[in-house]
């Protein structure tokens, strides 16, 4: 006997308990709680939007989203979607009224915000007051896919403007003018940026004595240490035949760090890059944290008589160990998966480079722990303890927030306080069951749609309802 023919996949349909007039009073209180949680809601983004605007999550937490995971228990994505809500709303007043009386839900506000305008706002709002969620999600979709085409078209059309035109002027000077990616020019920008650098060092080099006493009519105007910057990278790039080098190559950053100020910052000595450039003494000690060690030897003279092998501060056995152990940043609220390893106490002052005495931190929170005052440290029973810069310790995860006995009576005393008034009717849509014709609505709504019909889900308007 086959089991599987005697078990139905029909839904199954319980049975109505109760009278129709209990289950609509049933309904229309859930209806009323759900308006007063929304008006609520609209209050928490006011709060959220205040509380980002004025840096209040600034206490060693990389955003406003990262804090309210950690305050108020939110997954990441929620959290950095209730910011960008509350941000947008700051923009559109009529979509935050209408969320702060009840009248849209959370839902459809977070999705009419995601292509609202303070131009489209009120068409938006009329989308939002007469269709129901699917219809709002529906109508965003088909909205973004004309944004997308839209930006998509002129994005093509600032790409095909590409140019570089190089040519020989009359005198025999060579004229060079184009227009670039963004992206393209960014990147020479920061290559023109690094050569000027490197032939001010040069020049510096050359001519030691000079200062800005001796600074005469010669000195090159910016247009000719471009022209001058140019050349460089031109020569540079031939020299090592168009390679632009290995990716540990090419972003290596070299200290020079006296041993006694890795010991104790206060201590005299010298923290410097490779081009003089100083650097304070913390932030030696945070790059020594995890990095690669060379050390060095000096006579009185200042002359190197001893150059030891290159090592590791956390051997790679070790660092594979403490990444396998904490899987992430440990600093409260973070758990940035990739990060550097902290030496709870630092190795150029006696502390062992033992598992024990590391801790993962992404960089952000490194930076915070060595520059920005707070501290770590690892007591007796293993956890570790973070605090903050005044002292107080940071809990890992903060005390739940006071709730009244009866939050929902709590909640409509404060709604009727503020003369707000609502019932079960509040938030239902103006929908009468018509089918949704997205590719006219669109065509109707976008101020960019084309003429005629927009081929967005029309196929839609063929079918059932939705």
């Amino acid at each position: 006997m086959n089991m599987l023919s005697d078990i139905s996949l029909a839904p199954i349909i319980q049975p109505i308990v109760g009278s129709a007039a209990d289950l609509e009073h049933l309904g229309d209180q859930i209806a009323e709680l759900s308006a007063h949680l929304d008006a609520a809601g609209a209050r928490l983004l006011d709060l959220i939007r205040e509380f980002d605007a004025r840096g209040g999550w600034n206490t060693g937490f990389v955003s406003c989203a990262a804090w309210l995971t950690w305050r108020v228990g939110l997954d990441r994505g929620a959290a950095r979607e209730r910011v960008r809500v509350a941000r947008a709303l700051g923009t559109l007043p009529l979509l935050a009224q209408a969320l702060a009386r009840g009248e849209l839900s959370y839902s459809k506000v977070r999705a009419l915000t995601r292509i609202a305008t303070p131009e489209t706002e009120e068409r938006l709002l009329r989308v939002g007051t007469a269709g129901t969620a699917e219809h709002v999600e529906r109508i965003v979709r088909g909205w973004r896919r004309v944004d997308r085409q839209a930006e998509a078209r002129e994005t093509a059309r600032r790409h095909a403007s590409r140019a570089l035109h190089v040519y020989q002027d009359g005198d025999g000077m060579i004229v060079v003018r184009g227009r670039l990616d963004q992206e393209v020019g960014a990147v020479l920008l920061q290559a023109l940026a690094a050569a000027r650098e490197t032939l001010h060092q040069r020049s510096r080099a050359t001519h030691p004595g000079t200062g800005p006493a001796d600074v005469s009519e010669e000195t090159p105007t910016m247009s000719q240490q471009h022209a001058d910057a140019l050349a460089l990278i031109a020569e540079a790039a031939l020299h090592h035949g168009m390679d632009p080098g290995t990716t540990g190559e090419r972003y290596q950053v070299v200290v020079h760090v006296d041993a006694a100020i890795l010991a104790d910052p206060d201590a005299p000595g010298e923290s410097v890059l490779e081009d003089g450039t100083h650097v304070p003494a913390e932030t030696s000690r945070r790059l020594a944290c995890d990095a690669s060690r060379v050390v060095m030897r000096h006579d009185a003279d200042g002359r190197v008589t001893e150059v030891g092998a290159r090592t590791r501060t956390i051997p790679p056995a070790l660092r594979l160990a403490l990444q396998h152990r904490d899987r992430g940043c440990r600093f409260p609220g973070c758990g940035v998966r990739f990060g550097q390893g902290h030496h709870i106490r630092h190795w150029a002052h006696g502390g062992p480079t033992t598992l024990s005495n590391l801790a993962l931190l992404c960089r952000r929170h490194h930076r915070a722990v060595h520059e920005e005052g707070y501290g770590v440290e690892r007591p007796p029973d293993g956890e570790l303890r973070f605090r903050r810069p005044d002292g107080r310790i940071l809990p890992e995860s903060p005390p739940p927030a006071a709730v009244p006995a009866d939050p929902v009576e709590a909640l409509r005393a404060q709604h009727d306080a503020q003369h707000l008034r609502v019932h079960a009717r509040t938030a239902m849509p103006g929908w009468l069951g018509e089918r949704l014709d997205v590719g006219w609505a669109i065509d109707v709504l976008h101020p960019l749609a084309a003429s005629g019909r927009t081929e967005v889900e029309t196929h839609v308007s063929k079918g059932g309802a939705p």
